[in-house]
């Protein structure tokens, strides 16, 4: 007797990105309450539903995790290009968020970017930015899955005036969130040279106490580097090790200026890298190393940064650049080979936000986060591995549908649970008021 189930999609391939790295042809995702309940060749099994979805020219693979976003710096797209990273921050980004941010700019900001990443595939995404209570509850609104590393810093910001109050309303959102399926909340202290040893320590020991997450930037740039030791003889890496705070729960974002000591350090203590190299190319911050890093056992994640610095959230965008760039650096055209830049993108940056149990692939037991890719265009056409054409051909235009958690977030390119004419409209005012006084300036 065929068991009734809340979904079927079949599809011409299923990648799972699961640890056997399975790419099955002509297979069916099969969901019910919210999960995979299996993967299936199709007209093979004993399921039936009311919602059956046919994508016979697709690919159905893993939402995609954009582990480091600024999700609200989207209304900045374009603001201020072509700047290196201190005079990018100093003299234009954050004299434009003591004017502009605010409550409802991180709720007109992030639902912009939700709905870039949502039409690119992107499933869950780590944002570390202002009013993140905000950013939480449009999120939830949007039903994206996402984790947010409330913000730390020495000085006053829209948000909060100092370190301990920063810590003191992060806590509070993470106990409005302590049970959420779909949102996490972690720390977010914003670098080392913006965060002084003692809010970093009391960060330290709640993570212990907690299991909660540390998102920070970290070896950005080399001047970053030079100004620590100048100051304190200590490289940022070591400080921080010095502290504890390299652990499986601490996110090193960026991470451009290693030496073979520090992959070392990182990989003997479990710490999580997140590699930005588009932006990071933008700002000529430097390249992060990955090959190496990978080598070494250390697990790499993907992230776009925010529009402001890249100036997109395409994480497909990211995949490729993220392989060729680790080809050039490592001089290996074997490096970095599409399969592992595909897990970067997916189960990788799942591991490092800590949700690799729910999602970041395709598996009987997890939520059911994927996304179809459609195959039929001349500018991926033809195709002789389904991995490889993900990563070196394809772009984020040709996501037909994408689903967290069970729940169609768009539809033959159709955005189902955000108002594209809405965001677009108030985006257009935002832009018509910043640009105004960004001319008086």
């Amino acid at each position: 007797m065929s068991q009734q189930v809340e979904m079927i999609v079949n599809a011409q391939w299923v990648v799972t990105v699961d640890e056997q790295a399975r790419v099955l042809k002509d297979h069916a995702i099969i969901v019910d309450q919210a999960k995979i309940l299996a993967i299936e060749p199709i007209g093979q099994h004993d399921f039936t539903t009311d919602n059956l979805v046919e994508r016979p020219n697709h690919i159905i693979l893993p939402g995609l995790i954009n582990a480091h976003t600024h999700a609200a710096m989207s209304l900045f797209r374009g603001l201020a290009d072509d700047l290196p990273l201190m005079s990018w921050l100093n003299d234009h980004i954050w004299p434009a968020e003591g004017k502009w941010v605010n409550e409802n700019f991180v709720h007109d900001g992030t639902q912009l970017a939700m709905a870039e990443m949502i039409r690119g595939g992107t499933t869950c995404f780590n944002d570390m930015y202002f009013f993140p209570n905000v950013a939480a509850r449009v999120a939830n609104e949007a039903h994206m899955r996402a984790s947010f590393a409330f913000p730390i810093l020495d000085f006053p910001s829209a948000w909060a005036q100092n370190a301990d109050e920063y810590i003191h309303k992060g806590l509070q959102l993470h106990d409005d969130f302590r049970s959420h399926d779909l949102i996490n909340i972690n720390f977010g202290p914003h670098a080392p040279y913006t965060v002084s040893d003692e809010p970093l320590k009391r960060v330290n020991t709640i993570s212990v106490e907690t299991q909660m997450g540390i998102h920070i930037h970290l070896h950005e740039t080399a001047h970053e580097v030079d100004e620590a030791q100048q100051q304190n003889g200590q490289r940022p890496i070591e400080r921080m090790n010095d502290m504890g705070l390299l652990t499986p729960q601490f996110q090193a974002v960026h991470m451009t200026q290693l030496t073979d000591e520090d992959i070392e350090l990182l990989a003997q203590t479990g710490t999580h890298v997140v590699h930005c190299p588009e932006s990071n190319l933008k700002l000529a911050s430097g390249f992060c190393p990955i090959a190496k890093l990978v080598n070494q056992g250390v697990n790499v994640a993907l992230g776009t940064d925010g529009a402001a610095s890249n100036n997109d959230l395409d994480m497909f965008g990211e995949m490729r650049t993220a392989a060729l760039l680790a080809k050039g650096v490592a001089e290996d055209p074997a490096a970095i080979p599409a399969e592992q830049a595909l897990q970067m993108a997916t189960i990788n940056g799942a591991k490092a936000l800590g949700i690799d149990d729910v999602t970041g692939s395709l598996a009987v037991g997890k939520s059911a986060d994927f996304i179809a890719v459609d195959t039929q265009s001349p500018e991926t056409s033809p195709f002789y591995n389904p991995v490889s054409q993900l990563v070196y051909s394809t772009t984020a235009d040709k996501v037909s549908d994408t689903w967290v958690a069970g729940k169609a977030l768009m539809t033959n390119r159709q955005l189902l649970t955000l108002n594209c004419d809405s965001i677009m409209q108030r985006s257009k005012e935002w832009h018509q008021k910043i640009a105004a006084a960004d001319q008086q300036n």
